[in-house]
């Protein structure tokens, strides 16, 4: 039997059925339930692109030489760090400054988060906590500097890493993110970016683009004007890694909804897939015509091609257009992984190619495939965020390059960055054995 105390607000409530004052408690209890359902959603979406940093780490790895694998880890682990650090001191205000100067180009509301949660959250949107947007934001900063990491693998000083991470993703990131995401002059022109195939995946493609140039290739990979490849360590491992990124695909995707309205998830996060899906048929159907035979490490970064591509446009565009999206991102990223390599152009892991060339498509598609929004409006986008991003990472790698130095020492890069930069080996105890 229930207990009297727990009988009675019943009755009471039985009382009050239909009174202006019930009406108003219902009213106002819906609009908690929907808060918290809507804030719960953002945080879950949030844990899913954590994952993400997983993937990347698993997928860099595995398509990198074992030699180089702690420096691998230490790199996404610091990444992290970074991401979340720097968006907290002064990334979240860069990119969401509140008021405008200079024509919507640039706009800062002071160093540091706030403390009135109370009150930022209902200054800020009724529908989440600022909190909440905050870390599910900062996941997104340190991504960029995760392509980044990628491209320059195997070469690269750690120290002048994470010095060229940390100021990109501090200044450069936040800032350009603020011109659509942040209301600055290219939302006001009517450009549109989603969930970031340009403002996250280009602006680390740019990035990228600018320090492997800075850089040069690797060791023997261009030798006597013959492309020498420079096979990965361990493919399983870079496979789980891509799943793991399709995974919290659906939280980098699907969060960006900011709400969780029940019809707008479900059908982000169908077009998601299905992007997906047909970048890895995209790039199946290449690798085996072009190649004559199916290549492992480009159908995999088929998947993340098609990703990158319809994250622009995941909740405008049909679902047929979401198949011709991530079909034709699988099937550029194989032609721009090749055109590349005869450019004498190293990337390791394939990060320009999926994150730059398939993020400048899947921007442009949104003005292809979405009536609302215009193709001459996107590619004003897409080329103001290339000459900053590009430009500014160009500077800031050249800068270092100058002062403490860019690339590990020729002997370093043949001993592998494992022993000379951390003095430690990710497989310490491995032994080879050959057949006799």
């Amino acid at each position: 039997m229930r207990p009297l105390r727990t009988i009675l607000p019943a009755f009471s409530l039985l009382f009050l059925v239909g009174t202006p004052s019930l009406a108003a408690a219902q009213e106002a209890t819906a609009a908690d339930v929907l808060f918290t359902v809507n804030n719960l959603w953002l945080l879950v979406a949030t844990f899913l692109v954590f994952v993400m940093h997983l993937g990347f780490t698993a997928l860099e790895a595995g398509l990198t030489q074992a030699k180089n694998t702690v420096n691998i880890l230490v790199k996404n682990m610091s990444i992290i760090a970074i991401g979340i650090l720097t968006y907290a001191i002064v990334g979240f205000n860069l990119m969401y400054p509140g008021e405008f100067g200079l024509g919507g180009l640039f706009g800062f509301a002071g160093f540091g988060v706030g403390t009135d949660a109370e009150g930022l959250t209902a200054a800020y949107d009724p529908g989440f906590t600022y909190w909440a947007d905050f870390i599910f934001q900062a996941m997104f900063a340190a991504t960029a500097a995760t392509i980044v990491s990628g491209a320059v693998a195997e070469r690269i000083k750690l120290e002048a890493f994470l010095i060229f991470s940390a100021v990109y993703v501090a200044f450069v990131y936040p800032a350009l993110g603020s011109w659509q995401w942040g209301g600055g002059w290219l939302d006001q022109a009517g450009f549109y970016d989603f969930a970031g195939s340009t403002i996250v995946h280009s602006v680390g493609g740019w990035a990228a683009l600018a320090g492997v140039i800075l850089l040069g290739p690797r060791l023997g990979k261009y030798v006597n004007g013959r492309i020498q490849p420079i096979l990965g360590h361990n493919l399983p491992f870079a496979v789980f890694g891509m799943f793991l990124l399709w995974f919290g695909w659906f939280g980098f995707n699907g969060g960006s909804v900011l709400s969780a309205d029940p019809g707008e998830i479900s059908f982000v996060f169908v077009t998601t897939a299905i992007a997906a899906a047909a970048g890895i048929t995209g790039a199946l159907a290449t690798t085996w015509t072009v190649h004559k035979h199916p290549d492992a490490s480009m159908i995999l970064n088929g998947a993340l091609a098609g990703l990158v591509g319809i994250t622009a446009g995941a909740d405008v565009v049909s679902v047929l257009s979401s198949v011709i999206i991530g079909l034709i991102a699988g099937v550029i990223v194989v032609f721009s992984v090749m055109m590349l390599d005869r450019w004498k152009l190293d990337d390791p892991v394939g990060a320009i190619s999926v994150h730059l060339t398939c993020g400048v498509w899947g921007t442009l598609a949104v003005g292809l495939f979405a009536a609302e929004f215009s193709l001459v409006t996107q590619l004003i986008g897409v080329l103001s965020y290339g000459a900053v991003a590009f430009g500014s990472a160009f500077i800031l790698f050249w800068l270092i390059k100058k002062t403490i130095g860019l690339r590990v020492s020729a002997d370093d890069e043949r001993r592998g960055l494992d022993l000379s930069e951390h003095n430690m080996e990710a497989y310490a105890d491995f032994q080879i054995f050959t057949a006799r």
